[in-house]
């Protein structure tokens, strides 16, 4: 039986807006959002997928929506709008041409199921596919996350708590690198229901307590705290509730704070250095900033 074929509907923007974009996509469609960022361009494709032709009147949602963005200060860059008729196996054949493995610090190695590329020597490997819901993990502030989860990996045991996990790919790196326990947490019903397939493919879904939980709602003295936390929220979100966010931290533990634009990073770092933390390290690319905190 043949199949109906697929019609994409596209943003090409910047980096700076792109985490607006997938949110402003994802409201209109009610669905999965997957982004792409080329290098050469330095620009971001963020796209929803639907099985009919949308009908005009939501292009036209579409431009409202990237007009409230700019408004706001984000620069959209392009904004340009394309919807595109696709065949399911083009769909499939063109994630494989812009996704190819990455390696972490030499002992991680993130690939598509299809590449054939052999990890080295106690390389760790994590498989992830991109989709019609979530992407792979290839945004500037989870390439931090990543190095940082390697970097601080060492002999005995740690714990890690994953905070807006997303498509689980932190979390299950943390798995494969030997981190114990391992928690992951989202707001979103499906990336918590993503996080799970993701990691049952990895063989670790057994490693990872996934849950839906909302940090604001987490306690202010809970009964567990982390070797090393990744919280990739957005700034408003790490500042209103720096409390919260600290208290499930170990002494002597890592806080790898993702997801901030550069213009706001020192308001996020101020927030921290207010509760005993200090910069450790950090890193900038493009309008991203990440950083990882310690307790002084």
């Amino acid at each position: 039986m043949k199949q109906k074929p697929l019609w994409r509907i596209s943003v090409v923007t910047t980096l700076e807006a792109e985490d607006a974009v997938r949110e402003l996509l994802g409201m209109i469609f009610n669905r999965g959002v997957s982004s792409y960022f080329n290098v050469e361009t330095q620009m971001s494709v963020i796209s929803v997928f639907c099985e009919s032709k949308p009908a005009e009147i939501v292009r036209k949602e579409i431009s409202a929506g990237l007009k409230r963005i700019n408004n706001c200060g984000l620069k959209i860059g392009l904004g340009k709008i394309v919807i595109t008729k696709i065949r399911r196996e083009d769909w499939a054949e063109s994630w494989k041409r812009h996704f190819k493995p990455i390696e972490i610090g030499g002992s991680l190695l993130v690939k598509p199921s299809w590449s054939k590329r052999r990890p080295l020597k106690k390389q760790a490997v994590v498989v992830l596919d991109p989709g019609l819901s979530f992407g792979t993990g290839r945004h500037p502030t989870t390439a931090f996350c990543l190095e940082e989860i390697v970097k601080r990996r060492t002999k005995g045991r740690q714990s890690f708590l994953d905070l807006g996990t997303g498509s689980g790919i932190l979390a299950i790196a943390a798995a494969k690198r030997g981190y114990k326990p391992v928690c992951a947490i989202d707001f979103d019903p499906e990336a918590v229901r993503v996080t799970r397939a993701n990691a049952r493919v990895n063989g670790v879904l057994k490693k990872i307590q996934i849950g839906c939980d909302d940090v604001t709602q987490f306690p202010i003295k809970p009964k567990l705290q982390f070797d090393l936390i990744c919280a990739n929220l957005i700034s408003t979100l790490l500042v209103s509730e720096q409390k919260r966010i600290v208290n499930q931290l170990q002494r002597g533990g890592t806080l790898v704070l993702a997801g901030i634009l550069r213009l706001e990073f020192s308001q996020v770092q101020t927030a921290y250095e207010k509760l005993g933390l200090k910069l450790a390290s950090a890193k900038s690319e493009g309008e991203w900033r990440s950083g990882s905190f310690c307790f002084a």
